[in-house]
């Protein structure tokens, strides 16, 4: 899977601003945590320049935890969650949201599915009684289920099964996880897709929704006090489910053997060479891997003046992209991936054998001081300016609590990121670009489906989420 890193395009004004305002600007997060008598979790983000407000419900249950055969049933009854409940209608409550000047949606991903608000402040309490209504009271009917099946597969047919890069993509992730459900997408398998029924989605709802497996996040123009009152008088109603199971997954075996795959279509405008390697994710009071790579993957292809842009794009003129993406916040094993798009008149094969040349020479380069000291002021300029984003705040806190990470984890990651030496990335690299725990990809051209139309490959990185 290819995870997109991206600086909010401000990475070239980090470089201007003062060394004394980075340091003044580096200040924790104004963060609450507590918990419910039920066990829900609440993060309270306080952010009073703006009268608006975030309500996000995170429940700990992705697509990686569904049964075995039911693959997409979490994102199907992600669907499903703004159908009928006791007290509202169906669609009422993003109607509710849209009435009072707000927005919402929800994702499912392979970790976590969440739900969220963005209201004016004054309208928390109203977003606290509709999202705990259907945390416990969802109502649906067989028409429910045949109706919004026909939605997710036409959802697949549309971002998957005609988009070659997806398909691709797909393929890619299957191949790498030979035991770990980090291998099936997150919308699922069609032929799987298409048997969910309404025993399958009940089942999902009634074992995972509950308040001791979510985590409330609420960041904006709000107090902790007001939060807990609202929080305690909506969730903290419900009650437990004490035969929550216990979240347990099949890992990965030591992969000892390099993998290879072709996916040929003629839909497909602009071949190009995948990598990914097997690497390690993000763990509670220990980040530092993560880190390393992190700052590997922003040297190696984080931009035009990156390592690879340079050897492969400027010197020797062999691609019109090259990139490196890594992404740690996953609850197990995730995977540091590398992109190729070749010039017209270059081979795949060459194309990889000019990568790979550009990685032999890397490790014995090493890394560039400057580089990494450019990299970590720009980095630092973005998390500075990532603050007015409420609801990105929020988004980080939720995805971080629901994949085993803390509250002092999300704060630590700023400064342990400036701590990283060149001698840590290196050390990474060493680890984790590894031939035997790679997966190598060429998307090609090649016969086209019966009716299908040829379009662009716009964008190499690849979502790993699922909107609804």
């Amino acid at each position: 899977m290819i995870r997109k890193f991206a600086l909010a395009g401000v990475l070239a004004a980090g470089l201007a601003l003062p060394a004394m305002a980075l340091q003044q600007e580096t200040t924790p997060d104004p963060v609450t945590t507590f918990d419910l008598k039920n066990g829900m979790q609440v993060v309270v983000i306080e952010d009073h320049r703006a009268p608006v407000v975030e309500h996000m419900v995170w429940y700990k249950i992705g697509s990686a935890d569904e049964p075995v055969g039911s693959s997409g049933v979490a994102h199907f009854l992600e669907h499903l969650m703004f159908k009928d409940t006791d007290n509202m209608k169906s669609g009422e409550l993003s109607a509710t949201v849209a009435a009072n000047g707000g927005q919402d949606n929800a994702f499912t991903s392979y970790d976590y599915t969440a739900y969220f608000q963005r209201v004016a402040a004054d309208r928390l309490g109203l977003m606290m009684k509709m999202e705990a209504d259907r945390m416990t009271h969802l109502r649906l009917t067989e028409n429910d289920i045949a109706t919004e099946r026909d939605v997710i597969l036409e959802e697949r047919n549309m971002r998957t099964d005609n988009n070659p890069r997806a398909l691709f993509t797909e393929q890619m992730n299957a191949v790498q996880y030979l035991n770990h459900r980090y291998g099936v997408p997150v919308i699922g398998w069609k032929h799987e897709m298409e048997e969910l029924d309404r025993a399958d989605a009940l089942n999902f709802y009634h074992t995972y929704y509950a308040p001791n497996n979510a985590v409330l996040v609420v960041a904006g123009d709000v107090s902790p006090d007001e939060v807990k009152a609202l929080a305690e008088q909506y969730y903290g109603v419900i009650p437990a489910n004490d035969n929550l199971p216990p979240r347990l997954r099949a890992q990965e075996p030591p992969q000892i053997a390099a993998r290879r795959l072709t996916y040929k279509d003629a839909r497909v405008a602009q071949p190009y060479v995948s990598r990914s390697y097997l690497a390690p994710e993000r763990d509670p009071g220990d980040q530092k891997a993560a880190a390393a790579l992190y700052l590997l993957a922003q040297i190696l292809g984080g931009g035009q003046t990156s390592y690879l842009a340079q050897k492969l794009q400027f010197d020797s003129r062999v691609a019109v992209f090259s990139g490196a993406f890594y992404s740690g916040t996953s609850l197990d094993k995730t995977t540091f991936n590398l992109a190729v798009v070749p010039v017209d008149g270059v081979s795949l094969a060459d194309a990889e054998a000019a990568m790979d040349a550009a990685l032999a020479q890397f490790m014995q380069d090493g890394v560039d001081p400057d580089q990494l000291a450019r990299i970590k002021l720009q980095l630092r300029a973005a998390q500075i300016y990532e603050r007015d984003n409420v609801a990105g705040i929020a988004d980080r806190y939720g995805r971080a609590l629901t994949t085993s990470l803390t509250v002092a984890d999300v704060q630590a990651w700023p400064d342990l990121l400036q701590q990283v030496t060149a001698e840590d990335i290196m050390a990474q690299a060493t680890k984790v670009l590894r031939p035997e725990a790679s997966v190598t990809g060429w998307l090609m051209r090649g016969e086209a489906p019966e009716g299908a139309q040829v379009q662009p490959v716009s964008q190499l990185p690849m979502q790993q989420e699922v909107t609804q």
